[in-house]
């Protein structure tokens, strides 16, 4: 029998003099590669000039806030072209995320357009970016005081919300007689939206606040003991069967099996749970406190001071982002198991 001649070995490339890197150089051809490094930069030059170039027709206040954050955002976007061009490890986050710095620039060019410059909105219900950058400015203690209160009631509601979620979704999801009578419950209850709570809730408890963590932990607890319920529902009975034939008690079974099993259900139930606790919050602050972001919005929309109705939604959204954000990094670390699975 004749030996098999096997084929020659593919040639391997010779290290570069002076390369440690092993991966490719950026193409110096690459026309959207650089594009995408240049374009957030122009962006932000040409609201710039639609600023300084264009006459105001709306009535704006002497600040020069407006300008100066578009200068901020002019030198963000030359470092991430230079860092983008350049060969570091934060070369692809910056290239990831410089178009988002020229999506901003312009949002606010096209708002400044509307507004100050084309007067298409009129005051005093569509103020423009100088006006709210200046509320956020000058009332930058109240806002901070305000979105302090928040927090601390927010927190409150979710975590009991959670808490009980959690528990219930165990005892619904594991044991068939609870299931059994808990199901119908929580399908009549839960879809019920929290804020029709309000009156029963300013009765039930002494104050304000306690009437509104009662709120937010209604709104989160139905989500999170749904999802929860079902996560331990769809367990695959195959993961239960192994681990019985290991000796494993019902403790471990819950809490070590099938709930790890069923994070991914969970998670999407806290997140689910955090959105109706950020509209909970809202609607609990408009009614009988005297601080929070939602009140702000109340006492400033009542006095037709829509600039500084701006500023806190400005606050809220970087408010809520930041949570959410957060949570998803928790999620991304609590599940850094999950392989090959497209996350959201």
């Amino acid at each position: 029998m004749s030996a098999e001649t096997l084929p020659p070995p593919s040639p391997v490339e010779e290290p570069i003099a002076g390369r440690t890197d092993s991966r490719p150089p950026l193409p110096s051809g690459d026309r959207s590669g650089w594009g995408r490094l240049v374009a957030p930069a122009a962006v932000v030059a040409a609201a710039l000039l639609v600023e300084w170039g264009l006459p105001h027709r709306q009535a704006v206040p002497p600040t020069r806030l407006y300008s100066g954050l578009l200068v901020g955002l002019l030198a963000c976007t030359l470092v991430f072209a230079i860092v983008g061009a350049m060969r570091t490890r934060f070369s692809p986050w910056v290239r990831r995320n410089a178009p988002l710095v020229g999506g901003v620039a312009f949002l606010l060019a096209l708002w400044n357009l509307v507004t100050v410059k084309g007067n298409l909105l009129p005051l005093p219900y569509f103020p423009g970016p100088q006006r709210v950058l200046l509320s956020l400015y000058d009332d930058r203690t109240m806002l901070a005081v305000s979105t302090y209160h928040s927090l601390r009631l927010l927190l409150a509601g979710y975590t009991a919300g959670v808490a009980a979620g959690l528990v219930c979704g165990i005892l619904i999801g594991w044991f068939r007689t609870i299931r059994y009578w808990g199901m119908p419950l929580l399908k009549v209850v839960g879809p019920i939206p929290a804020t029709a709570y309000v009156p029963l809730m300013m009765v039930l408890f002494p104050s304000h606040f306690l009437s509104g963590a009662a709120l937010i932990a209604l709104a989160v607890w139905f989500p999170v003991t749904m999802l929860t319920a079902s996560g331990l529902a769809n367990v695959p009975i195959a993961f239960l069967d192994v681990a019985r034939t290991l000796g494993a008690g019902p403790r471990y079974l819950i809490f070590r099996v099938a709930l790890p099993a069923a994070l991914p259900s969970i998670f999407l139930g806290l997140f689910m749970g955090l959105g109706a606790a950020f509209l909970t919050l809202i609607v609990a602050e408009t009614v009988g406190v005297s601080a929070g972001l939602g009140w702000y919005l109340k006492w400033q929309q009542g006095y037709l001071e829509y600039a500084n109705v701006y500023a806190a939604l400005v606050i809220m959204s970087v408010f809520f982002s930041s949570l959410m954000t957060l949570l998803f990094l928790v999620r991304d670390r609590v599940l850094n198991w999950q392989k090959g699975v497209i996350r959201w």
